[in-house]
């Protein structure tokens, strides 16, 4: 499958840990499924990285090697109607993310089920 990826905070956090301790958790196990498909970060991703990070610079620098997937008006519009049209409202970080997901063909990969359990196989559940 060659359809982009966007990673979640999540899968990040997870990964990050996992590497500091060493050891081989659900972000690590997931990461061979993830060899061939282009991968991408949001710009909502990369802010709530930035504000939990011990070293912002080390960070916002790890993060470059992604293709980073920044917000416009045409999001903001899918955003809104997307909202408005659930009946249970997503967060609206997880919101953002879906239309950038949509905006791009990608599919989501966290571990934030009912966040995104409404994407269906869309939606890559890596813990």
């Amino acid at each position: 499958m060659t359809r982009p990826v966007l990673l979640d905070t999540s899968f990040f956090v997870d990964l990050e840990r996992e590497t500091a301790r060493r050891e081989v958790g659900p972000a690590r196990r997931f990461l061979p499924t993830l060899a061939r498909r282009p991968v991408a970060v949001s710009v909502v991703t990369i802010a709530e990285l930035l504000e939990g990070a011990a070293n912002e610079d080390k960070t916002f620098a790890s993060l470059q090697r992604f293709s980073i997937q920044g917000l416009h008006a045409t999001h903001a519009r899918k955003c809104a109607r997307l909202q408005r049209g659930s009946a249970r409202r997503m967060g609206e970080n997880d919101a953002w993310l879906v239309v950038t997901a949509e905006a791009i063909d990608a599919d989501i990969v966290g571990a934030d089920r009912a966040a995104f359990e409404r994407l269906g196989e869309r939606y890559l559940r890596f813990r």
